[in-house]
């Protein structure tokens, strides 16, 4: 057994000391969007700190707890609060609640995240469905030794987003009037917003929104056979030709105004799962 099974062995023992049943749907609650929380009829709550092997959230917006419930009828395991390259994590330990869930019985997982727009097509509050991404966070949470036991070595990443799940989400979204857009992530370490420049070039090679996350985490899903949800709430516009500075208080901001929307689309995706 690789020393990551063991780990991974060993946090999934210790939450099955308070829960024996089986979570299919695994969420990712990303900055100042939290609130998916309330939606959840939750069961116990467990710190991060007091389940073996996870890291710590150092993000003062990132409670740092792992909830277990039911959302929508189907049971749930979330993450409110993830981990950033930035906070001087290894890919490894970013993706280790991935794996966790997994051996919960995690059968799709649902990312979110707050995000700098690119494409001049979208606003400020805009909610985008990720159809695709592209790494630029200067690593893989695949590097090094593979375990057979845990994934494919060389898995393929031609869709990592499940286009099933886009279609549901597509319809939820139109039943409810709620405009959503589509498009592609890119993933930067920062902890440090782009310059001009920079986002010119990220809008040059085909992306749509840059954000600082949800890359590794999805990487390391499609490695395991997980099938993945993502969706990202626009918190500033990224347009070099008229860039303006921008705050976290004001992200956080935005993403409070359009959590109510993705809060209603995710909760009804995971009803028609």
């Amino acid at each position: 057994m690789t020393d990551q099974r063991e780990k991974i062995r060993v946090a999934v023992e210790y939450i099955r000391k308070k829960t024996t049943a089986e979570y299919p749907v695994g969420i990712v609650l990303g900055t100042g969007l939290g609130g998916l929380v309330k939606e959840i009829d939750i069961d116990f709550a467990l710190d991060y700190a007091d389940i073996p092997y996870f890291p710590i959230s150092t993000v003062e917006t990132h409670h740092g707890k792992l909830i277990f419930g039911t959302l929508a009828g189907k049971k749930v395991v979330a993450m409110q609060g993830r981990f950033h390259f930035y906070e001087g994590y290894s890919m490894t330990q970013i993706v280790f609640p991935i794996r966790v869930m997994k051996q919960l019985g995690v059968q799709t997982l649902g990312i979110t995240n707050a995000c700098g727009g690119l494409n001049p097509g979208f606003k400020k509050g805009d909610i985008m469905l990720i159809d695709d991404h592209i790494n630029m966070l200067g690593g893989n949470p695949l590097i090094g030794p593979n375990d057979p036991e845990i994934g494919h070595r060389f898995p393929d990443m031609c869709a990592p987003y499940s286009m099933r799940v886009l279609d549901i989400a597509e319809k939820v979204a139109l039943e409810n009037g709620i405009k959503v857009q589509r498009g592609v992530y890119v993933a930067l370490p920062g902890p440090c917003l782009e310059t001009r420049a920079e986002y010119r070039m990220l809008r040059a090679i085909g992306a749509d929104v840059v954000g600082m996350s949800t890359v590794p985490e999805v990487i390391a899903a499609v490695h395991q056979g997980t099938e993945v949800f993502g969706m990202s709430i626009i918190t500033d516009e990224c347009f070099p030709d008229c860039l303006k500075s921008v705050s976290i208080a004001e992200i956080i901001e935005v993403s409070n105004q359009a959590e109510p929307n993705m809060t209603k689309i995710f909760r009804n995706v995971v009803a028609n799962l």
